[in-house]
C-alpha cells in the first residue's frame, strides 16, 4: 500500500511514519515539499505518487494566532483538506484527516458525541470544522474524519515540551485549571489512525488517551514524571489559576472531553490512559536528553 503524509515533520506526521507497518511505502511530504494550500501542487504531488490513502497531518495549529490571520488558518485548515479531497476523488484514493475537539464550544459537562452541534469559539476551530465540511462535501462518508485533542509527542511543540523547558527555568509557574480535556499522545493517534484504514472504517471518529484532566493537573503530571526520570532537577510550584487570570486571543472551551466510543468498538479496544502515555514520552525525553520545545 503506497500512502502519502503530508506535515512531515509534525509531531502526528512523524508518528504516523514512525508507526507504520514495514510494508506500507510511505510518501511524507512537508510544506518545502508540498504546500497544501496550492491546489496544483497537490493535483501534481497526487498524480505523482498516486497513492492509496493521504494521511492529512498538515494544519495551522496556533490557535491564538488564527484570530488575527484567518484568511491563512482557512487555507490551511479549509482549502488544503478541500483541495486534498479533490485529489483523492479524481485518483481513488482515500483520505484520512484529523480535526479537533475545539469544534465545539466546550459549554457541557458530559463527553462530547460525534453527532452532538458544532459551535466553534475560536478562528482555529471554524477553520477546523469547515476543513471537515469541505471534505464531506467532496468525498461524502468515504472519508475518514478523526477528531482529537490535547496532542502531545516527544518532539515538536506542545505542551509538555513547553512545561519542561519552563519548569527547568523557573520554581513556580502558573496554570489554568479551569480548563478540562484529554491529554493525548502522537503515537496513540496514530495507532488509531493507521487501525482505523486497516479495518476499512469511513465516516466521523473521536480519538484521545483514556481520561481527563485539567491543564493545571497535566502539569502537576509532567513535573513529578519529570522528576522521576532525572529531566528536572529542583522542585516547582504550581500555581492553579482561572482562564481570567490567563487571558489569551482566543477562548479556550471549558469542557473538550470527547466521547470516544465509536472509535473504541470499531478499534476493538481501549486507549491507554493519558497518564501511562505521557510516562512513555517523558521516558523516551530522557533517554534522549532532550528539553524544550522544537526551534
Amino acid at each position: 500500500m503506497k500512502c502519502l503524509v503530508t506535515g512531515a515533520g509534525g509531531q502526528l506526521a512523524s508518528s504516523l511514519v514512525d508507526r507504520a507497518s514495514p510494508s506500507i511505502q510511505i510518501d511524507a511530504m512537508g510544506i518545502d515539499q508540498l504546500d497544501i494550500t496550492n491546489a496544483v501542487e497537490v493535483d501534481a504531488a497526487v498524480d505523482h505518487i498516486r497513492p492509496d490513502v493521504i494521511l492529512n497531518a498538515a494544519a495551522w495549529t496556533d490557535v491564538d494566532g488564527a484570530e488575527s490571520d484567518e484568511s491563512l488558518a482557512m487555507a490551511v485548515n479549509r482549502d488544503g483538506p478541500a483541495y486534498l479531497a479533490e485529489a483523492c476523488a479524481r485518483h481513488g484514493s482515500r483520505l484520512i484527516h484529523v480535526s479537533t475537539d475545539f469544534v465545539f464550544d466546550g459549554s457541557g459537562t458530559t463527553p462530547c458525541r460525534i453527532d452532538d452541534p458544532t459551535s466553534p469559539l475560536t478562528v482555529y476551530g471554524k477553520s477546523k470544522l469547515a476543513g471537515e465540511q469541505a471534505i464531506q462535501e467532496r468525498l461524502g462518508a468515504e472519508a475518514v474524519i478523526v477528531r482529537t485533542a490535547w496532542l502531545y509527542a516527544a518532539h515538536g511543540q506542545n505542551f509538555v515540551r513547553t512545561m519542561l523547558k519552563v519548569m527547568s527555568e523557573r520554581d513556580h509557574i502558573k496554570v489554568v485549571a479551569d480548563q478540562r480535556g484529554t491529554p493525548t499522545s502522537s503515537t496513540s493517534l496514530a495507532d488509531a489512525m493507521w487501525q482505523l484504514l486497516d479495518c476499512g472504517a469511513t465516516g466521523l471518529y473521536h480519538w484521545t488517551d483514556a481520561g481527563e484532566a485539567t491543564w493545571h493537573e497535566f502539569a502537576v503530571a509532567i513535573h513529578e514524571e519529570a522528576c522521576s526520570h532525572d529531566l528536572l532537577d529542583h522542585d516547582v510550584e504550581i500555581q492553579a489559576i482561572t482562564s481570567d487570570q490567563w487571558p489569551t486571543a482566543a477562548h479556550r472551551p471549558h469542557y473538550s472531553v470527547l466521547d470516544i466510543s465509536r472509535s473504541e468498538e470499531i478499534l476493538g479496544r481501549s486507549p491507554r490512559s493519558w497518564r501511562q502515555e505521557l510516562v512513555d514520552v517523558i521516558r523516551s525525553l530522557a533517554a534522549t536528553e532532550v528539553q524544550g520545545p522544537a526551534k
